[in-house]
């Protein structure tokens, strides 16, 4: 029923919400044409209540350049390789003269996590200036029939092993916050099947692989319920007229909730400053804050047996650290993983996956020689800086430029 209310609620606002989306741009171009200082006080407002919209729109990736070694903008394509009912896999490489026949490619498994996978733009953006990049593009739960069945942990894992077998070696496996248990999970059981798609190196970054390292607040949130809890209070149906309807899932909403209540302040502090740069004629600025919240405030619904057994499985019971893993019967063993290399990167401030639980790898990968681990922990930045943002610019990316190149 909380389901049903947000949907009813959320679909008879969005035209009003548009409309002040809309109104706002008029009003800020009408000053900029000349036009009284107050046109830029009416859109600073109205941009801030339409920021505040929640929707189940998937943004866009909106990488279609980058600037070459030259200075020069070259052009980036983005196609559709692959599909399943609950994926797609995209290709973005950069086009014309100066892109390199053999560059590296990279598959960026983008988390399941209440946000689309264009979450992850500014990683891909920076990515393709010198990768191919093929990129997991997770749909909404709410758009997925109840016909194409179930869609859980093991079922995620051989998404991922279905992907790399489809692009063929060699490829860069790389995997942001969430996905790192499964794609670590991915590659030993590709390892143990001397498979020759497995990955030439696997890029770990600031996910849960133990969380039993220095446990951050959701972590403990993960862990004071038991599972019975989590499916009796959390876990919705989509409600009717969505391509999904009677689908279990656990809604992005109350995902976005979870996390916005974490941090509330500084995001009331957030929309607030992008007001008063909006207002001060700051448009950088406050183009930089809307375009995020933008993104952070379009929600996507997981299947309720994925969010569940994530739950249960990494965050409770800890089952891959442990080695009590197994997808569909078959035991996951880490160990077995010594054709790949591996680079592990945490960030010093972050508040959802704590130092050290990224770094868990190392020790699960034991048979894997020492010369093929390297582990970057980037101070001063946390969990989002890892992969977005100045510091993954200019000192994140550079390793794992240099790192994909010495794996290939």
């Amino acid at each position: 029923m909380i389901y049903a209310g947000f949907d009813f609620v959320s679909r008879s606002t969005q035209p009003w919400l548009k409309g002040a989306e809309h109104f706002a741009t008029v009003a800020l171009e009408c000053h900029r044409n000349g036009g009284p200082v107050e046109w830029r006080a009416v859109s600073a407002n109205l941009e801030w209540v339409s920021a505040m919209a929640i929707t189940h729109e998937r943004p866009d990736f909106g990488v279609t350049s980058v600037t070459n070694g030259n200075g020069e903008a070259q052009a980036v394509s983005c196609t559709e390789v692959l599909q399943t009912p609950f994926a797609r896999l995209l290709r973005f490489k950069r086009e014309g003269q100066h892109t390199a026949p053999d560059e590296p490619r990279i598959l960026l498994v983008a988390p399941m996590s209440g946000h689309f996978a264009t979450l992850l733009a500014g990683t891909l953006q920076t990515l393709v200036q010198d990768h191919e990049v093929y990129v997991t593009d997770w749909i909404n739960a709410r758009d997925i029939s109840p016909a194409h069945g179930r869609f859980g942990f093991a079922e995620y894992v051989e998404h991922i092993i279905r992907f790399l077998r489809h692009l063929g070696p060699p490829v860069h496996l790389m995997a942001v916050c969430q996905p790192t248990v499964a794609c670590l999970a991915a590659a030993a059981l590709m390892a143990a099947d001397d498979d020759a798609c497995q990955p030439s190196s696997i890029i770990l970054m600031a996910g849960p692989i133990d969380t039993r390292f220095s446990p951050t607040k959701v972590n403990e949130l993960a862990k004071e319920k038991p599972i019975e809890w989590f499916e009796q209070k959390l876990i919705s149906t989509v409600p009717y007229p969505a391509a999904g309807a009677g689908r279990r899932v656990y809604p992005g909403m109350m995902q976005l909730t979870a996390f916005m209540s974490m941090n509330l302040q500084r995001h009331i502090d957030s929309l607030k400053t992008m007001r008063d740069a909006r207002l001060a004629g700051d448009d950088e600025r406050a183009d930089s804050i809307r375009d995020f919240y933008k993104e952070y405030f379009a929600v996507m619904d997981l299947p309720a047996e994925f969010y569940l057994e994530t739950v249960r499985d990494v965050f409770q019971e800890h089952e891959l650290p442990r080695g009590r893993m197994n997808i569909n019967g078959r035991p996951v063993d880490c160990s077995a993983i010594r054709r790949p290399f591996l680079l592990t990167i945490e960030g010093e401030r972050d508040d959802i996956c704590g130092i050290g639980q990224t770094l868990a790898a190392q020790d699960l990968c034991s048979r894997m020689p020492v010369y093929k681990k390297t582990h970057h922990l980037q101070a001063g930045v946390g969990h989002y800086g890892v992969f977005n943002g100045k510091r993954w610019e200019r000192r994140i990316y550079p390793v794992v430029r240099e790192f994909i190149r010495s794996a290939q």
